[in-house]
């Protein structure tokens, strides 16, 4: 019984694939979504299918925004899992689960992840303050997170530069 273990090629990398059918998918069912609830709106009274139509836009923005704030959070979180050579960068794009890479990537214990519902902004600030210590920059970095529009910058700046 001679069994050949091939070892795995160093230069393989996996990743997610999601093809064109399925975002097709997901956009025609948000539109579909979309139309119902404007015509729910408009059934209500007779001059309110403006103001359907003025929701389902509202909230097809409000989506688009969410989904680009996510992907660019997940890319930032990845590239920083790389760039301070922390296994598993690509839990970044799971909800809740990015939270033990962010633990991770600042050396702190991942019970820290049951403190979160109660002192949730002062773990928030840790952990960024750690993030920012483990790619080198000064740890204020992290308590910028609690600062409105502030917070938006500081996961690219750890991510890109340099």
């Amino acid at each position: 019984m001679g069994h050949t273990i091939v070892p795995p090629k160093e230069d393989i990398r996996m990743g997610a694939h999601f093809g064109c059918f399925s975002v097709l998918r997901s956009v025609v069912g948000l539109v579909t979504v979309l139309t119902w609830s404007g015509g729910a709106l408009a059934q209500r009274e007779p001059g309110s299918a403006v103001g359907g139509l003025l929701a389902g836009t509202m909230l097809l923005f409000v989506l688009a925004m969410a989904l680009a704030g996510y992907v660019y959070v997940s890319l930032a979180l990845q590239t920083i899992a790389t760039k301070t050579s922390t296994q598993n960068g690509w839990l970044a794009w799971i909800p809740i689960v990015n939270i033990f890479l962010m633990l991770d990537i600042a050396k702190k214990p991942l019970w820290w992840f049951i403190l979160i519902p109660v002192v949730n902004i002062v773990i928030a600030v840790l952990v960024w303050m750690g993030i920012a210590e483990a790619r080198q920059k000064p740890n204020w970095w992290g308590i910028l997170t609690i600062v409105p529009f502030a917070n938006l910058i500081v996961p690219g700046y750890l991510a890109w530069a340099d």
